[in-house]
C-alpha cells in the first residue's frame, strides 16, 4: 500500500490485487466515516474509525414532520403515535395539543383522534384562549404549567409507543432541533427540542437536565 502525503490529505493507493480487494471492501464500509489519527508512538501511527460523520461530529437533527428523514418521523408531534394520558386516548401529541384550545369535551375528543396535518389544522381557526381547563385544573396559555402539560403528554407518548421510543433513542447523543418557518409563540421550537432531549436522557437512564 503506497501512502501519499498532501496538504490536509492522506492518500492511500493499493498496489497489489489483494490490496485492491481489501481497500475496496474497507472503502465501502467506511464511506462517510470520521477517523482519528494517533501518532503518539513516535515511529508510526494509526487511524481509528470514530463512526459516521453525523454521529462522530454530533450533527444536529431537525425534527419536522414534513422535512426530516422518515426514520425520525415518529418523534414528531404530528406522527401517528397512539398513547393514553390521564385516562384519555390520543392518536398524536399534536391532537392533544390542539385540543386544549377547545372548551367542549366533544371537540377535544374529535381532535384527539387526528394526526398529521389534520391534527395541526384542527385548531388553526380556533382562537387561542388566555386560559383553559384540563382534568379539573386551570392553565394560563404559554405558562410554565402549560408547557409542562405538553411535556407530560410527550413522556406518555414515548413511554407507551415503541415506534416513537425507538426512533428517539436512535438519535443517540446528537442535538435535536425543531426549526420551522413559523415558530410557535406558545411553545417555541427550541423548547420542544429540549423536551425531546430531556425525555431521551430519561429513557437512557440519565438524569434529565
Amino acid at each position: 500500500m503506497r501512502v501519499l502525503f498532501k496538504p490536509e490529505t492522506l492518500v492511500l493507493v493499493p498496489e497489489s490485487e489483494a490490496e485492491r480487494e481489501d481497500f475496496s471492501a474497507w472503502r465501502e464500509s467506511s464511506a462517510g466515516h470520521v477517523f482519528h489519527f494517533d501518532g503518539s508512538a513516535g515511529k508510526g501511527g494509526a487511524l481509528f474509525d470514530l463512526g459516521s460523520r453525523e454521529e462522530a461530529c454530533r450533527e444536529p437533527i431537525n425534527i419536522v414532520f414534513d422535512q426530516c428523514d422518515p426514520q425520525w418521523l415518529p418523534i414528531t408531534n404530528l406522527a401517528l403515535t397512539p398513547f393514553t394520558l390521564r385516562g384519555k386516548s390520543y392518536m398524536s401529541a399534536e391532537g392533544f395539543w390542539q385540543g386544549l384550545k377547545f372548551v367542549e369535551e366533544r371537540d377535544r375528543a374529535r381532535i384527539a383522534r387526528l394526526w398529521g396535518k389534520d391534527a395541526k389544522h384542527a385548531g388553526q381557526e380556533q382562537p387561542q384562549p388566555r386560559e383553559f381547563e384540563y382534568a379539573g385544573a386551570k392553565y394560563h396559555v404559554g405558562s410554565y404549567e402549560h408547557r409542562e402539560l405538553m411535556l407530560e403528554a410527550c413522556r406518555a407518548k414515548f413511554k407507551q409507543n415503541a415506534e416513537a421510543r425507538e426512533a428517539l433513542l436512535a438519535t443517540g447523543n446528537r442535538p435535536l432541533t425543531h426549526r420551522v418557518r413559523r415558530d410557535s409563540k406558545t411553545i417555541p421550537g427550541v423548547v420542544m427540542a429540549e423536551f425531546w432531549m430531556r425525555i431521551r436522557a430519561g429513557l437512557n437512564g440519565e438524569q434529565e437536565e
